[in-house]
Order: structure tokens, then sequence, then C-alpha cells
């Protein structure tokens, strides 16, 4: 699952806070696609499985593919809503990508034995510059 995260969903018929609550009670979790010139569409997943995928690190900035009724998307994770004393997911939104137009993430780096490094052991300092 490290090169590709495919997110199984199902078309959301109702919109709604009431029909959102009932989802989350039955372990689901409410998620909207929108963006890509189309018209966003209301979406339904499976909690204990979108909870699985956001263990990977690279869930959060790779390119997703959402399969809903007959179609498949690629989307980006744009936002995610958290509750703040649970581990339960609220919410999600993803936004479409296509191949013609550019989009911004942010990409976690992490750097590989920098405690152990000749510098580091001999009192240095280990900094890392950022130019945006």
């Amino acid at each position: 699952m490290a090169g590709s995260f495919v997110f199984d969903a199902e078309v959301r018929a109702e919109l709604g806070r009431g029909h959102s609550r009932r989802l989350r009670q039955a372990g689901k979790v409410p998620a909207v696609l929108y963006g890509g010139g189309a018209d966003p569409v209301g979406l339904v997943l499976d909690h204990n499985k979108v909870l699985k995928a956001l263990e990977h690190e690279a869930t959060y900035s790779h390119i997703l593919t959402l399969r809903f009724g007959d179609k498949e998307e690629t989307a980006i994770l744009k936002d995610l809503q958290r509750h703040p004393s649970r581990p339960v997911i609220l919410h999600m939104d993803f936004l479409r990508v296509s191949e013609s137009q550019k989009i911004r993430v942010h990409v976690p780096l992490h750097f590989l034995n920098q405690d152990s490094s000749v510098g580091a052991k001999k009192g240095g300092v280990v900094t890392h510059n950022l130019v945006d």
C-alpha cells in the first residue's frame, strides 16, 4: 500500500448534520469530493479502513484514488476533521486532481542518522534550512 492509496466509497444520498451523525454512529465517515470543474459529490467511507490508511504518513501528500459507483477519480486529501479527544475521524474533504493543473502540497521530510553524525556527536547542532 506504499505506492498507491485507494479508498472505496459510496455516494451519499442525504446531506445534513443529522444524516452525518447517523453515519458516524454506524461506523462511517462522511466526505465530500470537489474541485476540478465538476459538481461536488457527497461520499461515505468506512471508518476503520480510513484509520488504517491514515496510519501511513504518505496518505496526506500522495494522489489518492477514490472508487464510488462505477467511477474512479484521482484526488488529494485537502482537509481532515478529527474528534478532539477520541480517535475518530469526523469528516474528510477531497480535492480532485487534474493532470493539466498544478497543485501545492506539503511533503514531510525525514532526515536519517542526524543524531549519529560526526558533527553532532562532538557537540555540533544539525540545522535544516528551508527556502520557500
